[in-house]
């Protein structure tokens, strides 16, 4: 399994914070490791909502299809892939502070049947991916990243 955790202080209001992040095609807006985003179902964030995410790997782009299982409007949701060779769990949570918010962003992938022997190695990589995502994060949401 491997995981990216980050927190984010943001002066976005929650409501806003969560509309922006609960819409998946924002992704293609922060995360260079994402080429594009289409929407399959719904218009922006929602309980139905489904969208197509087109990753980099290894020079490629490799879409999966993320699939919204958790919608708690103004502080949850998940949004889940899976492919013949991985799971994707995405769980972005949003908490008032002040008049801002923090955004959590908690990414779960996790490789299928054999290939688990190499989750080590994805853990690393993955680690680094995030690191490159979580600073246009950061830009997006006009925030800072917290430890905590």
């Amino acid at each position: 399994m491997a995981r990216y955790l980050v927190h984010v202080r943001t002066p976005m209001p929650p409501a806003d914070a969560f509309d922006y992040m609960a819409d998946l095609r924002n992704f293609a807006t922060w995360d260079p490791g994402v080429d594009r985003v289409d929407q399959v179902r719904g218009d922006g964030g929602g309980p139905d909502a489904a969208f197509d995410v087109a990753v980099k790997v290894v020079g490629r782009s490799v879409s999966l299809r993320y699939d919204t299982v958790t919608y708690d409007a103004p502080t949850t949701v998940v949004a889940f892939a899976e492919s013949s060779v991985l799971t994707s769990r995405d769980t972005i949570t949003v908490a008032p502070d002040g008049s801002g918010s923090i955004v959590t962003y908690d990414a779960v992938l996790k490789l299928k049947g054999p290939l688990g022997v190499a989750d080590p190695l994805l853990a690393r990589t993955f680690q680094r991916i995030g690191d490159r995502a979580v600073a246009g994060l950061v830009t997006a949401l006009a925030g800072e990243r917290i430890v905590g």
